[in-house]
C-alpha cells in the first residue's frame, strides 16, 4: 500500500510539475507574441522582438499604429547604405508622422542598449522629445546615436531582408521610388 501512495504521489507531483512547466511556457509564449512585431517587406517577412523594458511608450505607440494597419504601404524613404532604412511616415518626405501626439524620449544608457545590427530605433527631430511614426532599423554599429535616440526593439529574423531594402542616394540617402511596408502587425493581430 505505502508503495502504490509513493508511486501515485510521484505521478502526480510529475503532472503537477508538467501541468506547472506548460502554463509556465504558455504564459512565456504569450509574453513572446505580446512583444513582438511581424514587418511584411516586398522579399519576406521580419521578425521584430519589441522592448517595452527599454522604451514602453514607444513600444505602446508602434504596437498601436501597426495594429491599425498605419504603417502599411508607407516607404523606406531614407537609406542610407551602412547606417540604416528609415521608414513610418506616410507623406514619405521625413516630415510626417501620425495623428497622435509625439512620444516623449525614452533613451537608453549605452550600459544597457547600444545601436547595433538590426536595433530599431525611433526617428525624431532637433527635439529629443519629438517621436511620433517614424523609426529606423540599423544596417550596422552607430555609437553616436547611443543614448541620444529611443531604441524599441530589435530584429530577430529576417535581418537579409531588411538588407535588400533600396538604398537612397546623396549625404540624406533620398530613396527615388522607395520600397515600402507591405504590411506591419503585433504578433497577436498578424
Amino acid at each position: 500500500m505505502q508503495r502504490r501512495t509513493l508511486i501515485a504521489t510521484s505521478i502526480a507531483t510529475a503532472t503537477g510539475a508538467m501541468m506547472s512547466d506548460a502554463t509556465t511556457n504558455e504564459a512565456e509564449a504569450q509574453a513572446n507574441a505580446d512583444n513582438t512585431l511581424y514587418l511584411d517587406l516586398k522579399d519576406g517577412r521580419v521578425t521584430i522582438e519589441l522592448r517595452p523594458d527599454l522604451a514602453p511608450k514607444h513600444v505602446e505607440r508602434i504596437k498601436t499604429l501597426s495594429a491599425q494597419g498605419f504603417y502599411d504601404n508607407t516607404p523606406f524613404h531614407r537609406v542610407i547604405e551602412g547606417f540604416m532604412a528609415q521608414g513610418g511616415d506616410p507623406t514619405g518626405t521625413g516630415t510626417g508622422g501620425s495623428q497622435l501626439p509625439n512620444v516623449p524620449a525614452e533613451f537608453s544608457p549605452p550600459a544597457k542598449a547600444r545601436f547595433l545590427r538590426g536595433t530599431c530605433g525611433m526617428a525624431r527631430s532637433g527635439d529629443p522629445n519629438s517621436a511620433n511614426s517614424q523609426f529606423f532599423i540599423m544596417f550596422g554599429p552607430y555609437p553616436s546615436l547611443d543614448g541620444q535616440y529611443t531604441i524599441w526593439g530589435r530584429v530577430t529574423a529576417g535581418m537579409e531582408i531588411v538588407d535588400k531594402i533600396k538604398r537612397g542616394s546623396g549625404s540624406n540617402g533620398q530613396v527615388q521610388n522607395p520600397d515600402r511596408i507591405v504590411k506591419m502587425r503585433p504578433a497577436g493581430v498578424a
